[in-house]
């Protein structure tokens, strides 16, 4: 392992076994917890959160990079949503074959048409990189998504930097354990909330979490509200079905739930078409976005994290667009990005089709979902795009390049699983939060990191698809 972990000690099994034990009681004793598969309302039966034994090399430069660009993706997709004329021109293909897609974007308009009842905006979201090996053994940072709605693991990724120094002290690695890195998204994510709650300006109001019915993934959307209720500041978590029952504006447009005022909706649920069980359910988002309550992410926010946004933004002079007089903030943007191609109708689609079709392990082929687990890769790519090549339905989707990552050789701890040595890949994903009050940023910071690993074997999907595990960067 470069400038990681002696391979000597990987492959040393006596060693591994008694430190996989010492990392599960660590991650245990540190609180990097899952509620378990079978039972996800049981509050009694609780896990560790999947994770690597041992942390993961990434160069500090490309590690440095992606600290120093989330800022500027915040203002960019800050820019997207305050323009209508651009969202609905760079999704106008997508509206018209995706049904999900198309709802949202009808919320949008129903919102404009009759104006936006909050200026303050609250963005958490999540940009995620893979790092693409040259020809020559150098990195580059490129992006697979930002991610505007629920972005999570900032509260489990802030309680696993002191998991793996303690493996690694106990290992002997000294050295190696003190470059792990500080990392505290959860307080992060949580300043940001309470300056949007600050700035609605009600003491008696709360901060709600709206979230799913089985939520094993509770503990790190607790991380964040421990730290809001640090500031005195109170939450209530409620699901869509409650917003159903019990929610209304009053005539200022002021959010009660449980006749509870709510100043700030965080949404950590209502990502996917699934999250929507009926007309109802529709019905609570409606009745949010018209609200007064700060929304994070709000409907147009929400927008602009879609797949489709993300290859509209890789088109030459469209980062112009948002940036117009600040080339070296374009250059830095745009130095993340791999091939973004459409699938239009007309000869560019038509291209991209043909490209496809042709080296389809070149390319990942990807739907207007989030989640994880959506994907389409190899042999697929040719099965989805025979299917729907001559019709519009192809629009639904964009293609991206493969990033082709170093394998690194790791151990991944997972209940009930093997412990044995893998073939790695890892994810790098920034946090970033922004507040803007009308015309002003009040707020724009990078608030930490996550990083996640895979074993080679699996193309798609993160850790609440039970695919990655949570792992730190140990900078080279």
């Amino acid at each position: 392992m470069a400038q990681g972990i002696p391979d000597k000690m990987m492959s040393n099994t006596t060693l591994i076994k008694d430190l996989a034990d010492v990392a599960k009681d660590a991650a245990l004793l540190q609180g990097v917890l899952m509620r378990i598969h079978e039972t996800p309302n049981s509050s009694e039966l609780v896990t560790y959160a999947p994770f690597t034994l041992f942390p993961t090399p990434v160069p500090k430069a490309v590690f440095l990079q992606a600290l120093a660009v989330q800022t500027h993706y915040n203002t960019l997709v800050d820019k997207i949503s305050q323009d209508p004329d651009f969202l609905e021109e760079a999704l106008a293909s997508t509206i018209a074959v995706d049904d999900f897609t198309a709802r949202l974007f009808r919320i949008h308009q129903q919102i404009l048409k009759e104006g936006r009842s909050q200026s303050i905006v609250l963005g958490l979201n999540r940009s995620d990189y893979m790092l693409d090996q040259g020809d020559d053994g150098s990195s580059s940072l490129k992006q697979i998504e930002i991610n505007t709605f629920a972005a999570s693991f900032g509260g489990l990724a802030s309680r696993t930097p002191d998991v793996h120094r303690h493996v690694l002290n106990v290992a002997g690695q000294l050295e190696e354990s003190r470059r792990i890195l500080d990392n505290n998204p959860a307080a992060g994510l949580a300043k940001a909330v309470a300056k949007a709650w600050e700035l609605y300006g009600s003491e008696r109001a709360v901060v709600m979490f709206l979230v799913e019915e089985g939520q094993r993934n509770i503990f790190d959307q607790r991380y964040i509200e421990n730290e809001l209720w640090k500031r005195n500041i109170s939450t209530m978590r409620k699901r869509f079905d409650d917003v159903t029952k019990t929610g209304s504006l009053d005539q200022d447009k002021r959010l009660f739930v449980d006749d509870q005022e709510v100043a700030v909706v965080y949404f950590r649920n209502g990502y996917m078409p699934e999250n929507y069980i009926s007309e109802k359910t529709w019905d609570a988002r409606l009745l949010m976005e018209r609200s007064l309550a700060v929304k994070c992410p709000d409907i147009s926010t929400h927008l602009a994290g879609t797949k489709k946004v993300q290859q509209v933004l890789a088109s030459p002079g469209v980062l112009e667009k948002f940036f117009p007089d600040q080339p070296q903030v374009v250059e830095q943007i745009r130095a993340t990005f791999t091939g973004l191609y459409t699938l239009d109708m007309g000869p560019e689609g038509e291209k991209t089709v043909a490209m496809a079709l042709a080296a389809p392990d070149r390319f990942v082929l990807k739907p207007q979902r989030e989640g994880g687990g959506n994907n389409i890769y190899g042999s697929e790519i040719c099965q989805v795009l025979q299917g729907v090549k001559e019709s519009t339905e192809r629009t639904a989707y964009i293609l991206m390049d493969k990033i082709h990552p170093t394998p690194v050789q790791n151990y991944l701890l997972r209940r009930d699983g093997p412990l044995k040595i893998s073939n790695c890949l890892s994810e790098l994903g920034v946090f970033g939060t922004y507040v803007r009050q009308g015309k002003d940023m009040v707020m724009n910071e990078c608030a930490g990191h996550l990083l996640r690993t895979k074993s080679s074997e699996h193309s798609d999907g993160g850790v609440a698809a039970g695919v990655a595990v949570l792992d730190n960067p140990l900078l080279v």
